[in-house]
């Protein structure tokens, strides 16, 4: 072989294997970013070395907050793209899941083979239906076994009048062991993803997953910072049950904390019944994040405000709050013991915005406002006058919106 006809490095690293289906597997297949791109390829593949896919779905369980599952649908003559849908919790107590091959395979592990025209058709479960109605003719649902459970289901119909040839059901089942293990490196990536995005954030997960994670790792950002705690909280909860005070408190981060990812804004931890968040500079100036952050709180106080009515109607506590806003230089990065870390945002910014809020009860106020992030407000904010913080050496000048306190309190 010449030098002009040596393989790439990428295809001289890749096992040789006599099974085309599990060679495609196993060199073009794990180089692909997404499962989306696996089974695309995948399916242009099997077609083209003569298996007559028509309609495939991959459907994979996730660790996810909101969703149970997501499947990825691949059709013949649709210039091979993908469509992907996600499911919620509830899917898996719907008459839909529960009278489908889907709940076979999952929960018993079962291979579901089903002609759909023809003497030997048998439409026991709704979908396949569907599934004929859009032409197909014989259906195949596979479990996809993971290193500890059955984690995803490959389906698969073709609209050949025949249906699939014994040959075809082979290749098929024997494709699927190796299919398997690639979709279980992505899901573990996945899961990986979602935890660090659910516990730790996407910004400080990505950081995470580049490498960032030993103990002392960090970096100075500047950030507007938001920080938000309830008033009376602790009375409260000697008021309520565990589970009212739960779900309480799931309720008032939830108004609090979807503005804040709409505008930009990344949730960095809830301490108790206070919230942390920051709205970086990295990317964008200190105009543009002060503003953010303050249309974030506008948000936040009138979900709150929403809330608190529907509360009183019901005759439900209502939930009083501060929001306090300020802007500085924080360390971002690492700290904690060497074996339990912690990805947070550090420094004198991050006290001074904390007592920026303890103000909040004092002066009457929904919301306080340094006047590092006031100054580049593009709406007027009220002065409320300079104040001393606690643990802070200066007084500091303090506003909020037109209408967001009360009761003006003089300064002192």
């Amino acid at each position: 072989m010449g030098m002009a006809d040596t393989p790439p490095a990428a295809a001289r690293d890749m096992p040789s294997c006599a099974d085309p289906d599990i060679a495609w597997i196993v060199t073009e297949g794990r180089q692909q970013t997404s499962l989306a791109n696996v089974l695309a390829g995948l399916c242009r593949h099997l077609y083209e070395t003569g298996l007559p896919v028509a309609r495939v779905m991959l459907s994979q369980r996730t660790l996810h907050p909101l969703v149970a599952a997501r499947g990825i649908f691949w059709r013949q003559g649709n210039a091979g793209c993908t469509e992907q849908i996600e499911r919620g919790y509830d899917v898996l107590q719907s008459d839909t899941y529960q009278r489908s091959p889907l709940k076979l395979a999952y929960e018993h592990g079962q291979t579901v083979r089903r002609r759909l025209v023809g003497p030997d058709a048998m439409l026991d479960f709704p979908v396949l239906a569907e599934v004929r109605a859009e032409g197909m003719t014989d259906y195949l649902a596979i479990p996809l076994r993971f290193t500890d459970r059955i984690g995803g289901v490959l389906t698969v119909a073709t609209d050949r009048p025949e249906g699939f040839s014994d040959v075809c059901i082979r290749r098929l089942h024997e494709l699927v062991p190796v299919l398997g293990l690639l979709v279980e490196v992505h899901a573990t990536r996945g899961v990986a993803r979602t935890v660090l995005d659910t516990y730790i954030g996407p910004a400080a997960g990505q950081r995470v997953l580049n490498g960032q994670i030993k103990r002392g790792d960090q970096e100075a950002i500047n950030a507007v910072l938001w920080y938000c705690d309830l008033r009376g909280f602790t009375p409260m909860t000697e008021r309520l049950d565990g589970q009212r005070v739960i779900q309480m408190l799931n309720e008032y981060f939830e108004r609090m904390a979807a503005p804040v990812r709409a505008h930009g804004g990344e949730v960095m931890k809830f301490i108790g019944d206070a919230m942390l968040a920051i709205f970086s500079m990295e990317n964008r100036d200190a105009e543009i994040a002060s503003n953010a952050a303050l249309q974030a709180a506008r948000e936040a106080i009138a979900s709150m405000e929403a809330h608190n009515i529907a509360c009183i109607e019901c005759g439900e506590p209502n939930v009083a709050f501060g929001i306090a806003l300020h802007m500085g230089e924080v360390i971002f990065g690492n700290i904690g013991a060497p074996d339990r870390l912690d990805f947070t945002v550090i420094g004198p910014a991050v006290n001074r915005v904390q007592r920026i809020e303890e103000m909040c009860r004092k002066l009457n106020c929904s919301l306080l406002v340094s006047g590092d992030v006031a100054r580049h407000a593009r709406e007027p904010l009220v002065s409320i006058g300079r104040h001393d913080l606690r643990g802070v050496g200066e007084k500091l000048e303090l506003f909020t919106l037109p209408g967001a306190t009360l009761e003006r309190v003089a300064a002192e």
